[in-house]
């Protein structure tokens, strides 16, 4: 909305002769920048609760400095996902508080005054599955989530993973992270009370068909209370259970 419109609006609401709930609706619709490349959402952050994140894949790195630089003229925090090096180091120009995450593969500007809420718990069945693990747990943590992981706990040894059954009670929502076969969300889908939030990775032999199998029997779980991402997802997995996380207010 450029400055003219809001004016308009604002004086509107004034006058009376616009309702402050119907300047909501408009504010929740409006504005957008328009880059002839992309068109940067200025308000999903006050319709979703944080702002738009840039998926820098297949992106030049003109693009992104583009994008992040139009997002950091309005919003902190910033999140840019399956970012290289060098991607990192242009958005780190524009803001020094830039963070890069190198197994996350994300680049993050967090607001050290949020407090963190609520319990995420990410866990991954082997360490293979830590990066995806790790975007998922960035992701939430800038979102504003408290996160905690267990990391190597697969079902080839599932004693590692009874061990930490307190642990897995605690948490509000469980992130599970898991390629080969991909069972290990239905395990712990059996043993807690919260939401699963369960993630196929592309991690396996030439049968997973690049966590196929894994996203099958995710899909197939017979445990109550599991919900699947898409195959290496872990920034949606983060999303998601920080919204969870977060829906009682913490």
């Amino acid at each position: 909305m450029n400055p003219q419109a809001l004016e308009r609006l604002l004086t509107n609401v004034r006058a009376g002769s616009l309702s402050v709930e119907a300047a909501i609706q408009q504010l929740r619709t409006l504005p957008f920048e328009d880059l002839g490349f992309a068109s940067v959402d200025h308000h999903r952050s006050l319709r979703q609760g944080f702002p738009e994140v840039i998926f820098c894949q297949g992106k030049t790195p003109v693009q992104v400095r583009a994008i992040a630089k139009a997002l950091l003229k309005h919003h902190r925090p910033l999140l840019a996902t399956r970012a290289t090096r060098q991607v990192a180091t242009i958005i780190k120009r524009l803001d020094r508080r830039a963070v890069y995450h190198d197994e996350a593969r994300v680049v993050s500007i967090r607001d050290p005054k949020r407090p963190l809420l609520g319990h995420v718990l990410v866990i991954t069945a082997g360490t293979v599955d830590i990066p995806v693990a790790e975007e998922a747990r960035v992701t939430a943590e800038v979102m504003g989530s408290r996160v905690e992981t267990i990391y190597d706990v697969g079902v080839a040894g599932i004693h590692r993973l009874l061990e930490r059954q307190s642990r897995l009670l605690q948490a509000r929502v469980v992130v599970v992270v898991a390629g080969m076969d991909g069972v290990l969300p239905s395990v712990v889908g059996g043993l807690v009370p919260c939401p699963v939030v369960a993630v196929p990775t592309s991690q396996g032999y030439g049968a997973s068909f690049g966590g196929l199998a894994a996203l099958l029997t995710m899909l197939n779980s017979c445990a109550a209370g599991v919900g699947v991402m898409n195959i290496d997802n872990g920034f949606g997995a983060g999303c998601l259970a920080h919204r969870i996380n977060t829906l009682a207010g913490c």
